[in-house]
Formats: structure tokens, sequence, C-alpha cells
């Protein structure tokens, strides 16, 4: 048996989706060997499936053969463009790149299903990333199918660079094509794109129609093996730009608002996404950062008090203290509009072994303003190495004007 070197990065699909089980070897099937594997939040070490409405077969009466036209295709526009179509394509069990059947993928999947599932996984083979896209067929031939084109790509979510896929297997770039296997068979259609660097922690992948992948949600890639090697168990506590205090609070009260403290100078950083956190581990606490897009030149926040974290276990993590800033109270930020700039909350220290936590703000007290608004929000199973993996992102960045 030949095994290929691989690592599987993630398992994911869009849409409805249900478990796959977890799959075993399988007599007569090649089974590569899997090192290092890596996991993506939610999914872990099982699959998921997307279900397609599939037309009913139809069988010719002098080949026994059941024919399926997909109509989920979404490049239907791609075929006025070029207007051609590729040769048939025979599947088999066995081919140059491994094995196309895959019988017990979905065990429980019974042949009389009017949907067809689908999955997917990006595994790294062999120098390259292979996209494996998988489907149980629905009948002997699937015809109108689209699998890759010169709009195949994935994207690193951080840091734009694009890796264009090289080419598929089967063959039929930028083509529809029929395509035949064994009926409730799983096929396996691949493509394959250069390898990404190991410190790729997201992507985008755009160009697969048939399988949802047109870009819009990120795909996350957790390298938790290489982690435990890389990344010590506590951080240094962060250092953020201190702001400068324009005037102090005056008899506060939430409905006036010339009576809340005011600060300039705050830590600016590069744009971000909306409530994009960070996260520093400590022995003695918990920090978090938050990003906030500034509107106004001069606008208001409020921050705390009674945030909470809440781990995998259950374990709750109260508020301590916002960093520079008031706990509690509204408070004024003067600078530009346009500005991104980020505040730190302090928690108790997390517990040794957790991995993921909740990020609870409850909703504030109701005050008087214009555009008056401390609406609560909740972050749920946020992966807590991937927000140490966010500390870069909170880095101080200057402001930058041209007039």
């Amino acid at each position: 048996m030949k095994h290929y070197s691989r690592t599987i990065l993630t398992v994911l699909l869009a849409t409805t989706t249900a478990t796959i089980g977890a799959q075993k070897p399988r007599a007569g099937v090649d089974m590569p060997i899997m090192k290092n594997k890596i996991t993506v939040s939610n999914v872990l070490n099982e699959g998921r499936i997307t279900w397609f409405a599939s037309e009913e077969p139809v069988t010719d009466a002098a080949t026994g053969l059941s024919t399926v036209k997909w109509q989920n295709t979404e490049n239907r526009h791609v075929e006025g463009r070029d207007g051609r179509w590729a040769k048939s394509v025979i599947m088999t069990s066995r081919t140059s790149t491994g094995s196309f059947e895959r019988d017990a993928t979905f065990p429980y999947v019974k042949a009389t299903s009017p949907l067809v599932p689908c999955g997917w996984e990006l595994i790294e083979e062999d120098g390259e990333t292979v996209l494996h896209c998988y489907m149980k067929m629905p009948a002997d031939v699937v015809t109108n199918f689209w699998l890759a084109s010169d709009e195949t790509a994935i994207v690193d979510s951080e840091t734009g660079v694009q890796y264009r896929a090289r080419r598929s297997n089967p063959d039929n770039w930028g083509q529809y094509f029929r395509f035949r296997a064994m009926k409730d068979s799983i096929v396996d259609l691949r493509i394959y794109f250069p390898l990404l660097p190991p410190e790729t922690s997201s992507v985008y992948i755009y160009g697969v129609p048939n399988w949802r992948l047109n870009g819009g949600s990120t795909i996350s890639i957790n390298r938790p093996n290489m982690y435990h090697f890389t990344i010590s168990p506590y951080d240094a506590p962060p250092e953020f730009h201190k702001p400068r205090l324009v005037r102090e609070a005056r008899n506060y009260d939430k409905d006036n608002s010339g009576s809340w403290a005011e600060y300039t100078d705050a830590h600016l950083i590069r744009p971000l996404k909306h409530n994009t956190m960070a996260l520093w581990r400590t022995a003695d606490a918990t920090y978090i950062a938050v990003a906030r897009e500034q509107n106004w030149t001069r606008e208001y926040f409020g921050e705390g008090p009674n945030d909470l974290l809440i781990d995998n276990n259950g374990k709750q993590y109260r508020l301590k203290e916002v960093q520079d800033y008031p706990n509690g109270n509204l408070f004024w930020v003067r600078g530009n509009s346009g500005d991104w700039i980020a505040f730190v909350k302090v928690y108790e220290p997390l517990a040794p072994g957790v991995r993921t936590i909740n990020y609870i703000v409850p909703e504030g007290e109701p005050f008087k303003a214009w555009g008056a608004n401390w609406s609560g929000t909740v972050e749920s199973n946020l992966d807590v190495e991937q927000l140490r993996r966010n500390q870069k992102f909170f880095e101080y960045h200057p402001r930058v004007v041209v007039e």
C-alpha cells in the first residue's frame, strides 16, 4: 500500500449540515498515514456534510445505467463564455492519486435518500494543499457538473495573499463535464493549490460553486500540535499606549454628558472588523483587547462593569478593571473620525486547560444622549489560542494623515 504524506487542515461545509460518523480504515481502500492532525472550531475530528436536492435518476434501458443532471451548478454563465464541454470521466476505485470510492464515508445515508450529501477536506499532501470534494453518487452518471476554473483560489484572510488553484482531478478545468461511478459510492474530486505557510490561521476559498465555496466566510486553520512548541502557557501583560486624560468626571451622571470624563491620544490600531478581540493569558489575570471604530471626532464609549467570561467548563471570570478608562461609567474619547482604537479589559485568570470562552457584555443602563446606545453582546465558543494569535493586530499604529 502506498502511503501519501498528508495533513488534514480543516473540514467544513456551508448551509444546512449533518455530522458524519468517524471514519475507519476499510479493506481494499488506500488509507494514507495521517499526521499532525489539525482541527477547526466545532468540527474537531469529525467531518460535516451539505445536502443538495437531486432530480430523479433516469435509467437507460440499453445500458442499465442511471443518470442525473446536476442542477446546483452556479457557474452557468461560464458556458456562454467558452461553450466547451469536457469528455466523460469514469471514476474508478483506483487512480494515480488514490481512491475515489469511499463507500463508508456516509454510513447512515440510505440509498433511497432524496438528498445528495457533499463534504470536503483541505489537506496538505506531498508539498501541496489539496481540496478534496466528496459527493455520494445519486446515480451511475452525473452530468452538467462543474469543479474548478481560473476563479478557484485560497486567500489568506490576514495577509490577502492569493494561492491560485493549479489543476484538478479529474482534469476538466473550466468546463462542464459528466462523470461515472457506482451509484451510492463516494467520489473524491480534487483541486490542487500551492502549500500554505505554517503560520496561516484562516482563509477564504473561492471558485468551487458546487460546494458553496465562494468566499464570504473565513475558514479557521488551527495547528494545536505546533502551538505546543511555539507558544508558552502564559503571555507577558500587554503594554498599550496610555491615553491622556483631558478632563476628569465631575459629579458623574449618566444622563449628563457634560459630567463624563474625556480622554485623547488613545491606543491606535489598524482598521479591524468591529469587536475583533485579542487575549493575553497570565498567571494573575486575563487581558482582552477589543477594537472600536471612532465614527466622530468626539465620541462616547462605555465598557464594563458586569462583563463576564465563561469557559468551556462553565466557570465564570469577572471583569476587574478597564485599563486607563472608567469601568462602568460612560466617557468621551477625542480623536479623528476614522480612527480605530483599542480598549483593554482585565479579567480574573483563566483556569489551566481552558480552550474556549464565551464573552458576555450585558446591556448597559439606559441613559440620555444623542443616539444613546449601550447594547450588549455575546460571542460564543471563542478559541483561546486563536485570540492569543490576534495579539499582532493590536500593535500601536500611529495615525497617518494626508491633506
